[in-house]
C-alpha cells in the first residue's frame, strides 16, 4: 500500500513499561529507551493511500489521521510500532483498517489547516472533548542519528497488528526515507486521545517533540508472527 504521510507532530511521553505491557497482544515485548517505554501522540495528514500500481481514489485518498503508539518488539527481536488506536475522519478507510490489516481504525470527527501553522483538531465518536494541536516547524532540520531518542522514536519500519479473538499476531514492513524533523513550536497539544483508549493519563508536556514536513511510504502485505501462547497450543501456528 503506498502512501503520503504529511506535517506530523511527533509527541512523546515517557511512561512505566508496566503501563504499556499490560495493552500489548502475547508475543510483543516493551522497547524501551534506557529502561523507558514511551507513548506517542501523532497527528499527521494521509495523502495519496492506494495499492501500488493503482491511481488514488477521490474521497477515500486523502484524510486526517491521529495515532497513539508506543515502541515494541517480537520474539525475532524485530522491533516496530504497536498502535492502540488510529483516528482517522474517513469511514471508509476505517472500515478497510481494521478489516484489512487489524488495526484499531476509530471513526473519528477532525478539521486541519495548513500554513505557516498546523492547525489540527480531532474528537472521536462517542467523545465529549476535542483535541487541539497547533504546531510548526522550528531550527533547522535534521536527520537522526541512529542510537539517539530521536531515532528510536521516529525511524520505525514495521509495524504490528493484532486479530483479537483469534490471537494471532501481524507484523508488516514499512518502507520510507528517513524522517527529516525539526524542533516543534507548539502552541496548543494534547494528550487526550491516549484517555480515549482508556489508558493511563499522560500527565504533564510532552518530554520529546519534533515535526516531520513528510516521507513516502509503503506497507507491505502483513506476515503472521510464531510464538508459543500460554493460553494456547504451541503448534497454534503453522
Amino acid at each position: 500500500m503506498h502512501q503520503r504521510w504529511e506535517k506530523l507532530l511527533f509527541l512523546h511521553w515517557a511512561v512505566p513499561v508496566q503501563s504499556v505491557k499490560e495493552h500489548l497482544p502475547p508475543g510483543l515485548e516493551v522497547d524501551t529507551y534506557n529502561g523507558t517505554a514511551w507513548v506517542g501522540v501523532v497527528p499527521f495528514f494521509m495523502r495519496g493511500v492506494r495499492p501500488r500500481f493503482l491511481p488514488s481514489v477521490p474521497g477515500l485518498s486523502n484524510f486526517l489521521e491521529l495515532n497513539v503508539r508506543t515502541y515494541v518488539y517480537d520474539t525475532e527481536g524485530i522491533p516496530g510500532v504497536w498502535f492502540f488506536s488510529l483516528d482517522a475522519n474517513n469511514r471508509i478507510a476505517c472500515s478497510l483498517g481494521r478489516k484489512l490489516f487489524n488495526l484499531n481504525y476509530r471513526d473519528s470527527k477532525m478539521a486541519a489547516t495548513k500554513g505557516e501553522w498546523v492547525d489540527f483538531k480531532a474528537r472521536r465518536t462517542g467523545v465529549s472533548e476535542s483535541a487541539v494541536f497547533r504546531y510548526r516547524p522550528a531550527g533547522k532540520p535534521r536527520n537522526a542519528r541512529p542510537g539517539s531518542l530521536d531515532y528510536f522514536l521516529t525511524e520505525r519500519y514495521a509495524l504490528y497488528a493484532s486479530s483479537g479473538a483469534t490471537r494471532r499476531l501481524w507484523r508488516g514492513r514499512v518502507h520510507h526515507p528517513p524522517y527529516q524533523i525539526f524542533d516543534a513550536d507548539m502552541e496548543h497539544v494534547s494528550s487526550l486521545p491516549a484517555e480515549w483508549n482508556g489508558q493511563d493519563r499522560l500527565s504533564g508536556p510532552p518530554q520529546h517533540a519534533c515535526v516531520s514536513p513528510g516521507v513516502r511510504v509503503d506497507i507491505f502485505r502483513l506476515q503472521q508472527v510464531r510464538y508459543v501462547d500460554a493460553h494456547t497450543q504451541p503448534d497454534t501456528y503453522e
